[in-house]
């Protein structure tokens, strides 16, 4: 790709991002520019990754020919009214935050520019994110297809209708919270039986990997995969009665609603 990728902001979910571009030599690491508020985090970012760094946000916006929004969803609007007169003419924009709309972007620019909003997770850093995006109606295809194979360097895209993005958090983008949450249970668990928390851990997490590939690789409803664990009169559903004795997948489905419930009133 012989595209200059500007970044303004250097947050984890940034940060996770050009690892993943980095890693995966899409793109050149010159065609990369980054703009943070603090020489701390640009000091960091130079040095992991040998990127184009900058404290000036105009400066990144002048470059880039996809230009990403990596900033909380309340300091967009201060952004860009920032930058807006130093973008190219051709930019693509690129939103990652949670909330904020393809109408938004277009308003707060005051012209038809291209748009694509995305929802990313932080497993971009270790190549395996999962990325939601839509785009407004002023991009190409083949631009479009451009902007999700910049995504595909760190993780599995899914084109979603705009009006299903604010659900996404709950599902994607804040859910390896809830992943994690559940390692760290099932570990404190294991060392409440006596196995060493080292060990714990892993055998956990790599427990949840497994599952999921399994989900992923097969295509076997889950379900169906629970019962093949599930033999008549044994352990395991003994523990997924216990499991719904405690209301697990109402509480999913509860936290969920609360996620979404807050993404729509971030702003």
């Amino acid at each position: 790709m012989n595209k200059t990728i500007g970044f303004v902001g250097a947050g984890k979910m940034a940060q996770a991002m050009i690892e993943g571009i980095v890693k995966s030599n899409i793109i050149p690491k010159e065609n990369i520019i980054v703009s943070a508020m603090t020489e701390k985090t640009l000091g960091k970012i130079k040095h992991n990754y040998n990127i184009v760094t900058t404290r000036h946000n105009k400066e990144v916006a002048s470059a880039a020919d996809i230009l990403i929004l990596a900033v909380k969803p309340d300091l967009h609007e201060l952004i860009i009214e920032e930058i807006k007169s130093d973008i190219k003419q051709e930019v693509i924009i690129v939103t990652i935050a949670a909330g904020i709309s393809l109408l938004d972007i277009e308003r707060a620019f005051g012209t038809k520019v291209r748009v694509v909003r995305t929802m990313p997770n932080t497993p971009s850093l270790v190549g395996e994110g999962m990325t939601a995006l839509c785009a407004n109606d002023y991009l190409s295809e083949e631009e479009f297809a451009e902007v999700e194979h910049l995504f595909t360097a760190f993780g599995q895209t899914e084109r979603l209708e705009e009006k299903l993005m604010d659900a996404v958090p709950s599902i994607s983008g804040s859910s390896p919270a809830y992943v994690y949450l559940l390692i760290e249970a099932m570990a404190d668990g294991g060392v409440r039986q006596g196995i060493p928390r080292e060990k714990a851990y892993r055998l956990a997490a790599q427990a949840v990997l497994g599952a999921a590939k399994m989900v992923l690789e097969t295509g076997i409803h889950p379900g169906e995969l629970k019962d093949q664990v599930c033999t008549p009169g044994g352990a395991t559903i003994e523990a997924v009665a216990a499991l719904e004795r405690n209301q697990f997948r109402g509480a999913v489905m509860t936290a969920m609603e609360s996620c979404t419930k807050k993404v729509t009133t971030l702003l």
